[in-house]
């Protein structure tokens, strides 16, 4: 157990600064989540050297892909496109919150081109995805969805309605199947690989 712990604090003063100052918005467990040499060699250098994604201030797996990252608000706990082969647009805005989880190859649409000119996009209001939700592998979501708080979305799910709280939502279409138990991590006992900002000093307690 000393010789893991070690191995930790190694890991993170030899690459953890690094990601640190490369990824503003990272905030993870300080230890045990990544390891932070595989975040250097596996994320931040395909973003950062070979210009995948370069823009984005959080870690993005170099086969997923996100476009108007500008438009992207995220709470902790939450690094959209971490996984490999997911889309995210963000034309109309998408607004993360906290402790979510993408599966891979999901893909979230905020927008939707207009049939009458390819060319154009269809202003619509920014998709919501609320704390605590687990969006399942090869999942779609398309513009204007709301998904509540303690969700799980089933893996390959086509989702073209708002979810309420507390739910497991399967299918295309996308449907409630069931309810869900309240969501029962302590994420006061998180020690985070940096201070936690203002903002969300309410959900880390």
């Amino acid at each position: 157990m000393k010789k893991t712990s070690l191995l930790h604090k190694i890991d993170f003063l030899l690459f953890g600064w690094i990601i640190n100052l490369a990824y503003p918005q990272y905030y993870r467990p300080k230890y045990g989540y990544q390891k932070y040499y595989i975040l250097f060699f596996h994320f931040l250098i395909p973003q950062k050297l070979f210009r995948l994604n370069p823009k984005i201030n959080w870690p993005v797996h170099f086969t997923s892909k996100i476009v108007a990252p500008e438009n992207i608000k995220k709470g902790v706990l939450c690094d959209p496109g971490d996984n490999p082969g997911i889309y995210i647009q963000a034309n109309n805005g998408i607004i993360f919150g906290n402790n979510i989880e993408i599966g891979p190859g999901a893909k979230i649409i905020s927008s939707n081109h207009d049939i009458s000119n390819f060319r154009k996009h269809i202003l619509s209001k920014p998709i919501k995805i609320s704390n605590n939700v687990w969006i399942g592998a090869n999942a779609v979501i398309l513009p204007e969805v709301e998904i509540g708080e303690n969700v799980i979305v089933g893996a390959g799910s086509l989702v073209t309605k708002s979810i309420p709280p507390n739910s497991i939502a399967v299918g295309n279409p996308c449907i409630v199947i069931k309810q869900k138990e309240p969501y029962s991590e302590d994420f006061s006992i998180i020690k985070f690989n940096k201070r936690i900002s203002k903002e969300f000093k309410g959900f880390s307690k």
